[in-house]
Formats: C-alpha cells, structure tokens, sequence
C-alpha cells in the first residue's frame, strides 16, 4: 500500500492482501479497497483500469491485476521479488492490448519533479520511526509482515 492522496483528479483505488490496511488506505487518500485475494473481489475490478503501479516485492499473480485493466492499460511493475513472479498469461495482454512495464527510479530531474509536486500537494509519506537498537527487531517483523510503512532509522 502506498500514498494515495493526490493522482490527478483519478479514482484511486488499493490493492492489498490485508483487511487490516483498508482504513489507513483510505485515511490516505484511497476511494476504495480491494482484497487481491478474494477473487470475486478481483473479478468485479475487471476492465476498470488505465494505469495500475504494482509496488508488491513478493512473487504473486499479475493475471488478476492485467484483467483488471482497460484495452491500452498498463501496469507498471517497481517491487522487485526475491524469486520471479509467475509468468503472465498471454491471451489477455495481446487480445486487450494490455502492457507490463517496470520502472526502477527516474534520475535526478525526475526524483527532484517529483519531489517537488510532493511539496506543493501537500503529499507526504507514512513511515515508522526506530532506533539503531531496534534494527533486528524491524527485521523480524519484515520477515513476519507486520510492517505498515517504511522504517526510518533514527540516528
């Protein structure tokens, strides 16, 4: 899950596996909250999408989020899983025009444009501060995914 606040006047809608996310999702912004594993749920999302940024860093199944999108639609991957996602099915991407793209990080102009739309939209990010003691147990709640937002490491 990720800030949702501002995406140019577009319905913003999140996609997580935890029920537990849809009231922060809509604190931050989101119209609406998906469960991706209730597949009546995804089913219903069908053909809705222009655009999907897809910031999950686990292996899963892009097929739902791709039949989620419009003919011309496209999901733009930036998680990067530790094993590779399982391979998309054809049929719907060629039949519906549809496209898979990655991004890793726009260079110095980019990050700076974006930094600066931030600013003057008022966007910021959610992020739970530790100390340096508590390293190793921000690590273990990785591992068990008990983490709402980025950790910042207080110095």
């Amino acid at each position: 899950m990720r800030e949702a606040r501002r995406s140019h006047g577009r319905r913003r809608v999140v996609f997580t596996t935890t029920p537990g996310k849809a009231a922060d999702a809509k604190a931050l912004g989101a119209h609406d909250v998906v469960i991706s594993t209730d597949e009546d749920a995804m089913a219903r999302q069908a053909g809705r999408f222009d655009f999907i940024l897809n910031t999950v860093a686990a292996p899963h199944s892009l097929d739902p989020f791709v039949a989620a999108l419009k003919r011309d639609g496209t999901m733009v991957l930036v998680g990067v899983p530790a094993l590779p996602h399982p391979s998309p099915s054809v049929m719907p991407l060629i039949f519906g025009r549809r496209s898979i793209a990655g991004s890793l990080i726009g260079g110095i102009k980019e990050t700076q444009e974006m930094l600066d739309f931030c600013g003057e939209h008022g966007i910021t990010s959610q992020i739970e501060k530790i100390t340096m003691d508590g390293i190793n147990a921000a690590h273990e709640r990785v591992l068990k995914s008990d983490v709402n937002y980025p950790f910042v490491i207080e110095m």
